[in-house]
């Protein structure tokens, strides 16, 4: 069912509460009231209904059919057209979802249009009806009142942001490989919100000032303006988020290459490691060669070798082996191989 609630209101009573879209207008031209119309994801007939009966722009009906638009005042005469983007934290899945509404106001009716669970409208109705004389100062009051929902549902959604940005400077530390998607993902969420919560002070600002054809009433200012000033303090804590974690993300790029930094250098210091062993292995495999040379030279038997049949022939070798592995356990010696 797209119409969730639907009355007429006289001097802050509800005194209808009529069963179609039809009666609910026989009924605003009777008695004379505000008529407050919440839809929940309405279909093109009845927002065609609603327009026609109190004419609203065209433009605006096609952007509440659409869907998917930024926060936003417009002014069309007398009537304004609000767009509020909605927020709730869903504890579980620790992310930010975002709906939308879309809020018609004019001189005797408020129409909701609703894309999303938040905000609770009911609620707003609920606390609305039971003051009736702030009620009766008319569709100003109802959209302040909705206007404040939306603002206050804003807060858990910023602690739990604040909260999981505590958590990655917690997990920036723990070597998490994926702390970098995570901050990622939390920045689009953070931006998200900034841009959902930063078009709410012009929108606030724009609705206490005076405009051709539209005075603010002056018994709501003081209303206005505390919603402005929640805004104004969640607009530096979401900035705050955003700047801490690009901060975040530096720490974690730098930390991130200080740890290949470590690697390289322990892949440097092993394959230095295995270097020295290679030289001492090959050092002394070549002073192990010379004498081994030596011997298999003199190992091949040719009878026309001089030195088999001199006297000092044998010596002569052994002195040429042990000569030349201290010279080559010198060279090596030297060059610090050894």
């Amino acid at each position: 069912m797209t119409i969730v609630d639907n009355a007429v209101y006289v001097d802050g009573y509800r005194t209808a509460d009529p069963e179609s879209l039809d009666e609910t207008y026989f009924v605003l031209r009777q008695r004379q009231g505000m008529a407050w119309i919440g839809l929940y994801r309405p279909d093109a007939d009845e927002l065609r209904s609603v327009a026609q009966e109190f004419d609203l722009n065209h433009l605006a009906v096609e952007d509440a059919m659409a869907g998917h638009q930024r926060a936003k005042l417009e002014h069309y005469g007398e009537t304004l057209f609000v767009v509020l983007r909605p927020a709730r934290y869903l504890d579980d899945q620790e992310k930010v979802e975002f709906g939308e509404i879309h809020v018609f106001a004019g001189e005797d009716f408020v129409v909701t249009v609703r894309r999303a669970e938040s905000p609770d409208l009911a609620r707003v109705r609920r606390r609305m009806e039971s003051q009736p004389d702030f009620l009766a100062l008319g569709p100003d009051a109802v959209l302040y009142a909705i206007l404040d929902q939306v603002v206050d549902e804003y807060e858990p959604v910023a602690a739990g942001l604040e909260n999981d940005v505590d958590e990655i400077e917690d997990d920036l530390f723990a070597a998490d490989p994926g702390v970098s998607r995570r901050i990622y993902e939390l920045s689009r969420q953070v931006i998200m919100f900034q841009r959902a919560t930063a078009p709410l002070i012009m929108i606030l600002q724009s609705l206490m000032a005076e405009v051709p054809g539209r005075r603010p009433r002056p018994e709501l200012q003081d209303h206005y303006r505390d919603v402005l000033d929640h805004v104004l303090r969640l607009s530096e804590r979401v900035a705050a988020f955003r700047a801490l974690l690009q901060n975040a993300l530096a720490v974690n790029t730098a930390l991130v290459a200080q740890r290949q930094n470590d690697e390289m250098r322990l892949l440097t210091e092993s394959s230095y490691a295995q270097n020295e062993q290679v030289k001492r292995i090959s050092s002394w495999a070549a002073i192990l060669f010379a004498p081994t040379l030596i011997g298999t030279i003199y190992g091949m038997n040719f009878r026309s070798m001089p030195e088999l049949d001199w006297v000092f022939g044998y010596p002569m070798a052994l002195g040429l082996m042990v000569a030349m592995g201290l010279v080559l356990y010198w060279t090596f010696k030297r060059n610090k191989w050894i």
